[in-house]
């Protein structure tokens, strides 16, 4: 909660929530720690699971014949995994922890249960997750950084 009240960046998550809200939201979450080089997925993986960074940097990078392509930096209070999470679509690029990271995941089966129990917290975080796509978009250099 902290983390995205903090991001004024590009790519911030703008999830607004009251305190029970993000209460709630946590329930339905998983907190994962991700220690400095570990791949959080590779490109071309199929999960739909949407993740919060809390804390940490990630690096979202595209792999092609000749090595890997660097499409951005994620940090606290943004998101990743947006693009699989609304298009049922294998992963666009691999994203790996550039320092230690701790992330909330929201699988698919989750928010679905979100969905039918709490429908105005699912959409908060469904429009939320749709402006980091459609942020990212917008801006050039990152383009390709929607995951």
């Amino acid at each position: 909660m902290d983390a995205i009240a903090q991001n004024t960046g590009i790519d911030a998550l703008m999830l607004k929530l009251s305190s029970s809200q993000w209460e709630t939201l946590t329930s339905y979450m998983q907190k994962i720690s991700l220690p400095a080089g570990q791949l959080l997925f590779k490109q071309g993986a199929i999960d739909r699971t949407l993740y919060l960074v809390e804390s940490g940097a990630l690096s979202v990078h595209f792999e092609d014949r000749q090595g890997q392509i660097r499409l951005a930096i994620v940090g606290a209070g943004s998101a990743v995994g947006e693009g699989g999470f609304f298009t049922h679509m294998p992963r666009s690029a691999t994203v790996q922890a550039t320092s230690l990271c701790c992330l909330w995941s929201l699988s698919p089966q989750r928010f679905a249960e979100l969905s039918h129990r709490r429908s105005e917290i699912a959409l908060e975080v469904a429009l939320a997750a749709g402006a980091v796509v459609s942020k990212r978009l917008a801006h050039r250099k990152q383009r390709a950084a929607v995951t």
